[in-house]
């Protein structure tokens, strides 16, 4: 994988061609024990039906997603979550930020943080929230990006599998 990944906001309607190529990113994922809300076995529907409530929450302005792309194909997604109560208008969550087993390795997830980081200043949104499994790629990730940790809370998941993990907050203030 020589070439970089292009980074793009979805806006909405987003297309089928899109949200059937997300899908399929999510489906790796899962398929790869990723412990992101989905339980095995994980079919390409369900994850189509996924990305099309994701979809919606573009619509109503809730959600910004990115997609990176390479080759014209999506091979990784980040999504930023505005939907947050009245007293917190300075915050967002960080949600389902994902790379394909196959395109891992050549800086997408960071380009994917990096990018998601500027549209929450964009968006006026300037103290960041997610979680993730402790010691995972994310895990990793994050804290290479400048993730502060902030706690686990143990068995909080399940693996796709069934098997239990542990939970780590992780916070970042943006420079404003």
């Amino acid at each position: 994988m020589s070439a970089a990944a292009e980074i793009s906001v979805l806006f909405a309607p987003i297309a089928d061609e899109a949200l059937e190529q997300l899908a399929s990113v999510l489906v790796d994922c899962v398929a790869g024990g990723a412990s992101v809300s989905f339980m095995a076995p994980f079919s390409q529907d369900q994850a189509l039906a996924f990305f099309r409530k994701v979809s919606g929450s573009v619509a109503s302005g809730d959600t910004v997603l990115l997609a990176a792309k390479l080759d014209g194909k999506i091979i990784g997604t980040v999504q930023l979550g505005l939907d947050t109560p009245p007293n917190q208008p300075h915050r967002a969550d960080i949600k389902k930020m994902l790379v394909h087993r196959a395109a891992r390795g050549h800086g997408i997830g960071a380009a994917l943080m990096a990018r998601v980081e500027d549209e929450a200043r964009r968006h006026g949104r300037w103290l960041l929230v997610l979680d993730t499994v402790p010691g995972d790629n994310g895990y990793r990730l994050y804290r290479r990006a400048g993730w502060t940790e902030s706690g686990i809370i143990p068995d909080y998941a399940m693996f796709p599998d069934g098997r239990l993990c542990d939970t780590v907050l992780f916070w970042k203030r943006l420079d404003r």
